[in-house]
Parts: C-alpha cells; sequence; structure tokens
C-alpha cells in the first residue's frame, strides 16, 4: 500500500486504496465522448490508470487502439481487448511513442510532488512527435463542501466523506461507496492546484496546454513544449 492510501471493502485493494470489485460496478460517463472528439480517429491511446478498463473499453469499441497501464495486476486482469502492461506508471518505460497519452482519474494531483512530476514526465516520454496528452483535473469545487453526497442513477451514492488538510498543499481525503449490498472506502492523498500551479506543473515537465476541452477546465489537452526533452 502507497503511504497515505487504504482502502476497505470486499475483494482486491489496489496499492492506492482502490477496491477493484467497487470500479468493477461503477459506470463510465461522458468521458470517453469527451477523449473521443478531442484526438484523431483510430489514434493509438496509452492509457496510464486504467483500472478495470471503464474507460478502455469504450474506447476500443469506437475504434482506438489502446496500451492499458496500471499498477495492479487485480486491475489489468479485468481489461479486454487492449494490451495491457503493470507497472507504476512513474516508472513506466515502453520504449514506444502514442498518438495519445492519457492521465485520468486525477492523477496529476497526486499527494506526492515527486510522483506527480514522474507521472507527467512518462507522457512526455511516450508521446509521438504531433500528439497530445490529454489530462482530467479535479473540479475547483472538489475539495469545499465537504462533507457532501450525491445519489448515483447506478443505485449507489457517493459520499466524499472528509477532506483534511495534512500540510505542504497536501489533503487526505475519504470517499464512501454504499451500494445495497455492500460498502467501500477508500482514503487517498490529492494536491489542489490552481490553474496556475497546474500550469506550472506541466511547464515544468516540459508540457503545455493546448486547450481545456470543457468548460469547468477539469479535461485539458496539453503538448510538448517547444524544445522539450523527451528522454
Amino acid at each position: 500500500m502507497r503511504k497515505g492510501y487504504q482502502g476497505t471493502g470486499p475483494g482486491a485493494i489496489t496499492p492506492d486504496g482502490c477496491a477493484v470489485e467497487l470500479y468493477s460496478r461503477l459506470p463510465i460517463g461522458t468521458e470517453p465522448e469527451i477523449i473521443a472528439a478531442a484526438i484523431p480517429p483510430r489514434a493509438h491511446i496509452l492509457e496510464l490508470g486504467c483500472g478495470v478498463g471503464r474507460m478502455t473499453h469504450p474506447l476500443v469499441e469506437r475504434g482506438f487502439t489502446v496500451t492499458a497501464v496500471d499498477e495492479s495486476a487485480e486491475m489489468t486482469d479485468r481489461v479486454l481487448g487492449a494490451r495491457t502492461v503493470c507497472s507504476p506508471i512513474e516508472e513506466l518505460e515502453l520504449g514506444e511513442r502514442f498518438d495519445v497519452v492519457l492521465l485520468a482519474s486525477f492523477l496529476v494531483h497526486a499527494g506526492d510532488a515527486e510522483v506527480r512530476r514522474g507521472l507527467l514526465r512518462t507522457c512526455l516520454r511516450h508521446l509521438a512527435p504531433g500528439g497530445t496528452v490529454l489530462i482530467q483535473r479535479e473540479g475547483e469545487d472538489y475539495h469545499t463542501d465537504v462533507p457532501r453526497e450525491r445519489v448515483d442513477p447506478a443505485g449507489f451514492t457517493l459520499r466524499i466523506a472528509s477532506d483534511e488538510p495534512i500540510g505542504d498543499g497536501v489533503h487526505r481525503v475519504r470517499c464512501e461507496y454504499l451500494f445495497p449490498d455492500a460498502e467501500w472506502t477508500q482514503t487517498f492523498l490529492s494536491r489542489p492546484m490552481t490553474r496556475q500551479q497546474f500550469e506550472d506543473a506541466l511547464s515544468e515537465a516540459g508540457l503545455q496546454v493546448d486547450r481545456y476541452l470543457t468548460e469547468d477546465r477539469i479535461w485539458v489537452r496539453a503538448v510538448a513544449a517547444p524544445g522539450a526533452s523527451q528522454s
């Protein structure tokens, strides 16, 4: 288990506190449509942090070729129709370049700043010339109005139970997923970033914003900065 991360509930728990059975139940939202609209048809995608394939599967169905990466073998075992690689993202060295590198699930907000730098360096290292990096950021109100909850149309309740600043700009967040027949929790570390802090983090890694894809600026298309080293 990664330091500061924890998960509870039935089934396997990954090093970042995610429950495999839980993520196998969660529905996918509009993410595949957002991604597909922002990249060329039939692009080759490197998906970092694929989990059980909630986004992988609809992207494959849309004709994209996906290499799906996760540090949990229990997660990648659930992925169908795509090449899978089991590895921590920040250590990934495939020696290949991709049209699109996808870093979703708010991973860019990793509590450990050095891990975040490693994630973004991995994105740049695997990006083909002229390629794009798609990143999912936290919403600007993610760390406010806590505790809060919502009832999903799929029949479960998601509760952000606590959000505690623990120093150095890092928050410890606890989420609860309540289903009629089971409950899971996940505790993880998150580093909130303003738009400027986010763009500075990209710049440090040799990336820059091409454009924000959604009005709330949660989805971002980035490209390699001029002169950036991709080694």
